[in-house]
Protein backbone atom coordinates (compact mmCIF):
# COMPACT_ATOMS: atom_id res chain seq x y z
CA UNK A 1 0.00 0.00 0.00
CA UNK A 2 2.65 2.38 1.42
CA UNK A 3 4.76 1.66 -1.96
CA UNK A 4 1.86 2.30 -4.19
CA UNK A 5 0.81 5.55 -2.43
CA UNK A 6 4.20 6.89 -3.17
CA UNK A 7 4.17 5.96 -7.03
CA UNK A 8 0.55 7.14 -7.71
CA UNK A 9 1.55 10.42 -5.94
CA UNK A 10 4.80 10.99 -7.68
CA UNK A 11 3.32 10.18 -10.98
CA UNK A 12 0.49 12.53 -10.90
CA UNK A 13 3.09 15.24 -9.70
CA UNK A 14 5.72 14.44 -12.30
CA UNK A 15 2.78 14.33 -15.52
CA UNK A 16 1.84 17.81 -14.14
CA UNK A 17 4.93 19.38 -13.80
CA UNK A 18 6.19 18.29 -17.52
CA UNK A 19 2.96 19.14 -19.29
CA UNK A 20 2.93 22.27 -17.63
CA UNK A 21 7.07 23.00 -17.92
CA UNK A 22 6.94 21.63 -21.83
CA UNK A 23 3.94 23.52 -22.65
CA UNK A 24 3.76 26.81 -20.66
CA UNK A 25 6.37 29.75 -20.90
CA UNK A 26 7.20 31.49 -16.82
CA UNK A 27 4.39 33.63 -15.55
CA UNK A 28 2.04 32.27 -17.81
CA UNK A 29 -1.29 31.22 -16.59
CA UNK A 30 -4.51 29.63 -17.55
CA UNK A 31 -7.94 30.76 -15.83
CA UNK A 32 -9.48 27.32 -14.46
CA UNK A 33 -11.82 29.59 -12.30
CA UNK A 34 -12.31 32.95 -10.71
CA UNK A 35 -10.23 31.40 -7.75
CA UNK A 36 -7.90 28.90 -9.48
CA UNK A 37 -5.42 29.42 -12.01
CA UNK A 38 -2.75 27.13 -13.56
CA UNK A 39 0.23 29.80 -13.11
CA UNK A 40 3.60 28.94 -13.88
CA UNK A 41 6.74 29.40 -11.92
CA UNK A 42 9.79 27.59 -10.74
CA UNK A 43 11.63 27.93 -7.78
CA UNK A 44 15.22 27.31 -5.90
CA UNK A 45 13.42 26.70 -2.26
CA UNK A 46 10.98 24.30 -0.45
CA UNK A 47 7.79 24.12 -0.41
CA UNK A 48 5.35 27.25 -2.00
CA UNK A 49 8.30 28.63 -2.56
CA UNK A 50 10.10 29.34 0.69
CA UNK A 51 14.10 29.30 0.37
CA UNK A 52 16.09 28.57 3.43
CA UNK A 53 19.89 28.48 3.54
CA UNK A 54 21.68 27.33 -0.52
CA UNK A 55 20.21 25.39 -3.24
CA UNK A 56 22.62 22.27 -2.68
CA UNK A 57 22.15 22.30 0.89
CA UNK A 58 18.60 22.18 0.68
CA UNK A 59 18.94 19.37 -1.88
CA UNK A 60 21.60 17.06 0.22
CA UNK A 61 18.80 17.81 2.90
CA UNK A 62 16.20 16.16 1.01
CA UNK A 63 18.06 13.35 0.28
CA UNK A 64 19.15 12.05 3.71
CA UNK A 65 15.32 13.49 4.83
CA UNK A 66 13.73 10.91 2.11
CA UNK A 67 16.39 7.99 2.86
CA UNK A 68 15.58 8.45 6.58
CA UNK A 69 11.52 8.42 6.03
CA UNK A 70 11.86 5.46 3.58
CA UNK A 71 13.77 3.41 6.42
CA UNK A 72 11.39 4.69 8.96
CA UNK A 73 8.56 3.48 7.02
CA UNK A 74 10.13 0.10 5.89
CA UNK A 75 10.38 -0.69 9.70
CA UNK A 76 6.99 0.39 10.38
CA UNK A 77 5.69 -1.88 7.68
CA UNK A 78 7.01 -5.00 9.11
CA UNK A 79 6.09 -3.99 12.58
CA UNK A 80 2.55 -5.85 14.11
CA UNK A 81 -0.28 -2.97 14.92
CA UNK A 82 1.15 -0.45 13.25
CA UNK A 83 -1.77 1.93 12.04
CA UNK A 84 -2.53 1.93 8.20
CA UNK A 85 -3.68 5.80 8.31
CA UNK A 86 0.09 6.69 9.78
CA UNK A 87 1.84 4.67 7.22
CA UNK A 88 -0.44 6.72 4.67
CA UNK A 89 0.60 10.38 5.83
CA UNK A 90 4.08 9.47 6.01
CA UNK A 91 4.09 7.90 2.41
CA UNK A 92 2.57 10.89 1.66
CA UNK A 93 5.05 13.35 2.91
CA UNK A 94 7.76 10.84 1.55
CA UNK A 95 6.11 10.83 -1.78
CA UNK A 96 5.82 14.62 -1.64
CA UNK A 97 9.30 15.08 -0.57
CA UNK A 98 10.50 12.88 -3.48
CA UNK A 99 8.94 14.45 -6.29
CA UNK A 100 10.32 17.92 -5.77
CA UNK A 101 13.82 16.02 -5.52
CA UNK A 102 13.53 14.29 -8.76
CA UNK A 103 13.17 18.23 -10.12
CA UNK A 104 16.39 19.02 -8.34
CA UNK A 105 17.96 16.51 -9.76
CA UNK A 106 17.13 15.60 -13.01
CA UNK A 107 15.37 18.99 -14.81
CA UNK A 108 18.21 20.48 -14.77
CA UNK A 109 20.19 18.07 -16.47
CA UNK A 110 17.44 16.76 -19.11
CA UNK A 111 15.46 20.65 -19.96
CA UNK A 112 16.82 24.30 -21.15
CA UNK A 113 15.71 26.96 -19.24
CA UNK A 114 12.28 28.21 -19.19
CA UNK A 115 11.84 31.84 -20.24
CA UNK A 116 9.36 34.01 -20.04
CA UNK A 117 8.80 34.18 -24.17
CA UNK A 118 9.34 30.32 -24.95
CA UNK A 119 8.69 27.08 -23.19
CA UNK A 120 11.34 24.65 -22.06
CA UNK A 121 12.76 21.66 -24.20
CA UNK A 122 14.33 18.16 -23.60
CA UNK A 123 17.61 18.60 -24.31
CA UNK A 124 19.34 15.42 -23.29
CA UNK A 125 20.96 14.02 -20.65
CA UNK A 126 23.70 15.86 -19.03
CA UNK A 127 22.79 18.90 -21.51
CA UNK A 128 20.72 21.24 -19.17
CA UNK A 129 20.56 24.55 -17.85
CA UNK A 130 22.00 23.30 -14.09
CA UNK A 131 24.12 20.72 -12.67
CA UNK A 132 22.84 17.79 -10.62
CA UNK A 133 20.88 18.46 -7.30
CA UNK A 134 20.79 22.40 -8.84
CA UNK A 135 17.70 21.82 -10.91
CA UNK A 136 14.71 24.46 -10.44
CA UNK A 137 11.24 22.79 -9.02
CA UNK A 138 8.35 23.51 -11.08
CA UNK A 139 5.44 25.02 -9.30
CA UNK A 140 1.63 25.92 -10.87
CA UNK A 141 -1.33 25.85 -8.72
CA UNK A 142 -2.62 28.98 -7.61
CA UNK A 143 -5.77 29.68 -5.62
CA UNK A 144 -5.93 33.42 -5.11
CA UNK A 145 -9.46 32.80 -3.15
CA UNK A 146 -10.13 36.40 -2.31
CA UNK A 147 -8.70 39.49 -4.16
CA UNK A 148 -9.17 43.11 -3.30
CA UNK A 149 -7.40 46.14 -2.47
CA UNK A 150 -6.75 47.43 1.27
CA UNK A 151 -8.79 49.94 2.62
CA UNK A 152 -7.03 54.00 1.76
CA UNK A 153 -6.73 53.90 5.76
CA UNK A 154 -5.00 50.88 6.31
CA UNK A 155 -1.43 51.50 7.62
CA UNK A 156 1.72 50.96 5.45
CA UNK A 157 -0.77 49.11 2.81
CA UNK A 158 -3.86 51.30 2.09
CA UNK A 159 -4.72 51.31 -1.45
CA UNK A 160 -1.95 48.44 -2.23
CA UNK A 161 -3.53 45.19 -3.92
CA UNK A 162 -4.16 41.88 -1.21
CA UNK A 163 -3.92 38.42 -2.21
CA UNK A 164 -5.51 36.17 0.17
CA UNK A 165 -3.32 32.35 0.10
CA UNK A 166 -1.18 33.68 -2.70
CA UNK A 167 1.44 30.98 -2.81
CA UNK A 168 2.08 29.11 -5.78
CA UNK A 169 2.34 25.50 -5.46
CA UNK A 170 2.55 21.71 -6.98
CA UNK A 171 0.54 18.74 -6.19
CA UNK A 172 3.54 17.25 -4.37
CA UNK A 173 3.69 20.63 -1.57
CA UNK A 174 -0.01 19.31 -1.42
CA UNK A 175 1.25 16.06 -0.66
CA UNK A 176 3.54 17.40 1.97
CA UNK A 177 1.24 19.59 3.75
CA UNK A 178 -1.44 17.51 4.19
CA UNK A 179 0.21 14.34 5.12
CA UNK A 180 1.80 16.63 7.94
CA UNK A 181 -1.42 18.18 8.82
CA UNK A 182 -2.70 14.77 9.41
CA UNK A 183 0.21 13.42 11.16
CA UNK A 184 0.16 16.24 13.88
CA UNK A 185 -3.59 16.10 14.44
CA UNK A 186 -4.09 12.33 14.64
CA UNK A 187 -0.64 10.47 15.34
CA UNK A 188 1.83 13.01 17.13
CA UNK A 189 2.45 10.18 19.71
CA UNK A 190 3.58 7.73 17.01
CA UNK A 191 5.66 10.80 16.09
CA UNK A 192 7.37 11.06 19.37
CA UNK A 193 8.53 7.64 19.16
CA UNK A 194 10.55 7.84 15.70
CA UNK A 195 14.21 6.18 15.96
CA UNK A 196 16.53 5.26 13.17
CA UNK A 197 17.46 2.26 15.14
CA UNK A 198 16.23 -0.90 13.68
CA UNK A 199 14.90 -2.17 16.89
CA UNK A 200 12.27 -0.42 19.25
CA UNK A 201 13.26 2.91 21.16
CA UNK A 202 13.81 2.87 24.88
CA UNK A 203 10.33 4.20 25.15
CA UNK A 204 8.79 1.95 23.57
CA UNK A 205 10.25 -1.29 24.82
CA UNK A 206 9.51 0.48 28.30
CA UNK A 207 5.55 0.41 27.15
CA UNK A 208 5.89 -2.74 26.11
CA UNK A 209 7.46 -4.20 28.87
CA UNK A 210 4.76 -3.00 31.05
CA UNK A 211 2.07 -4.52 29.21
CA UNK A 212 3.50 -7.84 29.46
CA UNK A 213 3.90 -7.68 33.00
CA UNK A 214 0.46 -6.62 33.22
CA UNK A 215 -0.51 -9.84 31.14
CA UNK A 216 1.59 -12.13 33.36
CA UNK A 217 -0.19 -10.16 36.62
CA UNK A 218 -3.93 -11.03 35.33
CA UNK A 219 -2.44 -14.99 34.46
Amino acid sequence: MAVLLVIVILAIDQAMKLWVKTSMSLSESIRVTDWFYIYFIENNGMAYGMQIGSKLALSLFRVVAIGFLSYYIWQLVHKPGTKWGYVVCLSMVLAGAAGNLIDCMFYGLCFDASTYTGTSQFVGFGNGYAPFLMGKVVDMLYFPLIETTYPDWFPWWGGERFVFFSPIFNFADSSISVGVVALLLFYHKEISHISLRSEESKELKSEINEELRSEEVKE
